[in-house]
């Protein structure tokens, strides 16, 4: 109740949509953090459970859907909740995404049947798309323009953490019980409810936008007719059966009146000019077979190691080589590209090295060693993860400013459908194979009397309790299915790398140097932000790098023709901010001594900028005069980073940067510029 108070007093104190402070603020951003964290967990959590939901719902044929069906409409929903967020306020819309996601999650855990598990797990991947989505843009609000790549940064890791750790945590809950993968959201849920709803002040400045429903709608139903057909086609129907027509005939149709939408839009959800940019089309191509290989591999892995190799589901979700690979190459990636300013080689390279893995998981089999085994999952993850971020990097490097949001969301859209589109045409090419190799072995006449051969399909567990030669049989019948979908994989990362040829590589641009975005480069979760929100997250980045720097200071001095030390200009720019300010106040924030700061406050009083009044120090015209012309400087350089998209003709980018400005200057304490150092 301290934090609900304290949170409430401070907002009042401060004008609509201003930042918050205190304890307030950490108490908000831990449940945000929260509920991001269960958003993206659920896109991974059901990985390892998914042979136990085989067995005890009886679906093995629709088992991909359980993953699909969150993606298609967690990828749907990503960009009418961040748009409904702008326009209509954040807090009551967060309030209902967290409300829809834990009916889903409570639906999903009383599923009795495979087709009520797809469904609520659909309706789980809407609330899903508002905690991922509407958490950021609430943190945004909440926090400095100086904290926002700090607080950015930790989101992002936060994300990625969710992804990482959803299989571990999947394998866990099984050993309970499958259904409390989606019961352990409840409690936590409920708590998050309860604490923005008594916490988060309630948004009072709105803005307006150009929602493109029929856009978003239009695009869904041709994605969702596309991904029926690579799911049906040739297994559950013939190719050429009325109802796969009728699915081709709605996914040509949808496109055609999606294309006259988004012509007559005027904010369409993708614009049409991005298909025409090769800058964006070519890292969107290869995103989207990012995107197959990644979530097929993150699929069916476990569900060989559970099914072949006997491993419990968390063991099977410990899918540890892979993982670490995956974040030393997109950490170690984002640097050198940073360092570097050269990016197309990694698309090339990780796509090629994640299909060398590939084919040797293709090979693994019920008796491969664990050596050969870890080998090719480093493989596999090492190239994926020197993959993901540098294609958004690519895309924001090479547009206009006007398309660098969409540029970016777009590209991690396609990243999204491919992992949907590929779980799903790939788990059809899985159960044909699988239905083909068990129907051989009871052709065979080696299947007990009794025993029905096709309901092993559906449950591994059934296999277990075979006679040991006829096991063996049913065992490798599994294997051979995983082979089948890894072998076809490999292709798939091929392709890619013969895309990424046709990367075009520009120089590096200043806001690409703030380095890679864990959140964007984590699984396969669309993004929405604006191209004001995507400079502001990355340019805070860039400012916090160097900010309290004792060089920037000084740099920021020669500019500025203001000849103090550091610890001057940073005490100034404090006294400032505060109009008065104790000398103990001061000392407390610079987390100095009163004595240690006092010679860099009394050249401050012999220059004229700052004079001693009942005791504290209060800035002079003089003093304000010099400190804007220390922000304007400041200003400046960070504009350094936006050549070419004119700032000083932009409104939101002279405003954005007038407050970096400012912000930037009055430094974190583990950051600062103190006095006497």
């Amino acid at each position: 109740m301290d934090a609900e108070r304290e949170a409430a007093v401070t907002y009042a104190e401060h004008p609509a949509g201003a930042p918050m402070r205190g304890r307030g603020l950490h108490v908000l951003l831990g449940v945000l953090l929260l509920a991001m964290f269960l958003g993206g967990l659920d896109q991974t959590i059901v990985s390892t459970t998914l042979p136990t939901v085989a067995a005890e719902l009886h679906g093995a044929e629709n088992l991909a859907w359980v993953v699909t069906a969150y993606m298609l409409a967690s990828t749907a929903f990503t960009p009418l909740w961040g748009k409904l967020g702008d326009q209509y306020g954040r807090k009551n819309l967060f309030l209902l995404s967290i409300v829809i996601f834990l009916a889903g999650s409570a639906l999903c855990g009383m599923a009795r049947n495979m087709p009520q598990l797809v469904a609520f797990r659909a309706l789980q991947g809407v609330g899903g798309a508002g905690l991922m989505v509407l958490s950021t843009a609430i943190m945004t609000a909440l926090v400095s323009p100086r904290e926002r790549g700090r607080y950015q940064g930790i989101f992002g890791a936060n994300f990625a953490a969710s992804n990482v750790l959803g299989p571990l945590l999947g394998g866990f809950f099984v050993e309970v019980g499958w259904r409390w993968v989606f019961y352990i959201n409840l409690p936590l849920g409920v708590l998050a409810l309860i604490v923005i709803h008594r916490v988060l002040p309630r948004d009072t400045r709105y803005r307006r936008q150009e929602i493109d429903y029929a856009g978003m709608a239009l695009l869904g139903a041709a994605t969702v007719c596309l991904v029926l057909i690579a799911t049906w086609g040739g297994t559950r129907y013939p190719w050429t059966s009325p109802v796969i027509w009728a699915l081709a005939a709605g996914a040509v149709l949808s496109g055609l009146a999606w294309y006259a939408s988004a012509r007559r839009a005027r904010e369409p959800v993708l614009p049409l000019r991005l298909f025409t940019a090769r800058a964006f089309l070519v890292p969107a191509a290869v995103a989207f077979c990012l995107g197959v290989v990644m979530f097929c591999v993150m699929i069916y892995l476990p569900l060989f190691m559970q099914v072949v190799k006997g491993y419990s589901p968390l063991a099977s979700g410990m899918l540890l080589p892979a993982v670490a690979a995956a974040v030393v190459a997109s950490v170690g990636g984002g640097r050198l590209v940073t360092r570097y300013g050269r990016y197309k080689a990694y698309p090339i390279g990780g796509m090629a090295l994640a299909a060398a893995g590939l084919l040797l998981l293709g090979r693994v089999d019920r008796d491969t060693g664990g050596l050969h085994l870890n080998a090719a999952l480093v493989l596999v993850g090492f190239g994926l993860g020197a993959v993901v971020q540098v294609l958004i990097t690519a895309a924001q490097n090479a547009v206009p400013y006007r398309d660098l949001g969409v540029a970016t969301s777009g590209v991690t859209w396609f990243r999204s459908i491919g992992g949907a589109f590929g779980v799903a045409a790939f788990g059809a090419l899985y159960n044909a194979r699988l239905a083909g190799n068990i129907d051989r072995i009871a052709a065979g006449g080696g299947v007990p009397p009794g025993f029905a051969a096709q309901e092993a399909a559906e449950d591994p567990e059934l296999v277990e309790a075979l006679p040991g030669p006829v096991r063996t049989q049913f065992l490798d019948a599994f294997s051979e299915a995983i082979q089948t979908v890894v072998l076809w994989l490999a292709p798939v990362a091929l392709v890619a790398a013969l895309l990424a040829l046709a990367v075009h590589e520009v120089p590096l641009r200043g806001l690409a140097r703030a380095g890679p975005d864990l959140g964007e480069g984590a699984g396969a979760a669309p993004t929405f932000r604006s191209s004001r929100q995507e400079v502001a997250g990355r340019l805070s980045r860039l400012a916090l790098r160097d900010a309290g720097a004792r060089e920037m200071y000084m740099l920021l001095g020669a500019i500025a023709d203001v000849h103090l030390p550091p610890g001057s200009m940073w005490a100034l720019s404090r006294i400032a901010e505060e109009g008065s300010v104790s000398s103990a106040e001061l000392a407390r924030q610079a987390e100095v001594s009163v004595e240690r700061g006092r010679p860099y406050v009394e050249q401050l009083v012999r220059a004229g900028y700052v004079v001693r009044r009942d005791g504290r120090l209060e800035i002079t015209d003089a003093g304000r005069a010099t400190v804007e012309r220390l922000y304007e400087a400041r200003g400046r350089a960070l504009a350094l980073h936006l050549a070419g998209w004119a700032p000083e003709e932009r409104r939101e980018l002279a405003a954005l940067l007038s407050d970096l400005s400012r912000d930037s200057l009055d430094v974190p304490a583990d950051l600062r510029v103190r006095a006497g150092r």
